[in-house]
């Protein structure tokens, strides 16, 4: 049996992204959000594509461009300097067991190895409610977060697939935060009205800001 490679942003016979969904993904980077997350992407057309069929149709080898991105992201905001270690904010048990990955795990394992860094599990979710299919205000609660002990004076960068309200990166950034360690916040795309693409560092403890 022959299985042909399709391209994950417009479904053609090809790479795994063509050619003509690559320079589609170049594009001005997308405006802050006001909880600092960078991201690489605004979660419209290709991009969105791409993103999904990540998420939903087990592409998992488009995390390496979409890890580049963001990489990229990072470095022109030198947000890469000074970090210890990268981690990823969970989705829920119910979605990992679904999909049998968690997408945000696989970009942050491939962000961290094009970064030299280690990636390392540092976040458990309470309870086991998706995101996924929520409107926008119920969104706003978010999930909450443990983080595990030892992290003092660490800083990590949390990697997320997609931003909306920013309620689930910070969540995690405060759960580090409790811990000690001083969080930056990344996603590979953000929804159009809640772009953003500077880093907004959280440190202290429990709910402190810089």
């Amino acid at each position: 049996m022959i299985f042909e490679t399709r391209c994950a942003g417009c479904d053609r016979p090809g790479d795994v992204i063509c050619t003509t969904c690559r320079f589609a993904l170049v594009a001005p980077p997308p405006r802050r959000h006001e909880h600092g997350v960078i991201t690489a992407l605004t979660f419209t057309g290709r991009a969105r594509s791409v993103v999904l069929a990540l998420k939903y149709r087990n592409r998992r080898a488009v995390s390496r461009h979409l890890a580049g991105l963001v990489v990229n992201r990072l470095i022109e905001e030198r947000a890469h300097i000074g970090l210890d270690a990268v981690t990823w904010a969970p989705t829920s048990s119910s979605r990992r067991r679904d999909r049998g990955f968690d997408q945000g795990e696989i970009v942050a394992r491939t962000v961290a190895r094009q970064l030299g860094l280690p990636c390392r599990r540092l976040l458990e979710r309470d309870g086991s409610a998706s995101q996924t299919g929520r409107t926008r205000a119920e969104r706003l609660d978010g999930p909450s977060f443990a983080a595990r002990p030892g992290l003092d004076g660490l800083t990590v960068l949390v990697v997320d697939d997609v931003v909306t309200t920013g309620s689930t990166l910070v969540a995690a950034a405060a759960a580090l935060a409790d811990r000690g360690a001083t969080a930056r916040l990344a996603a590979v795309a953000a929804t159009p009205d809640r772009s953003m693409a500077t880093v907004h560092p959280i440190r202290g403890r429990a709910g402190t800001a810089a």
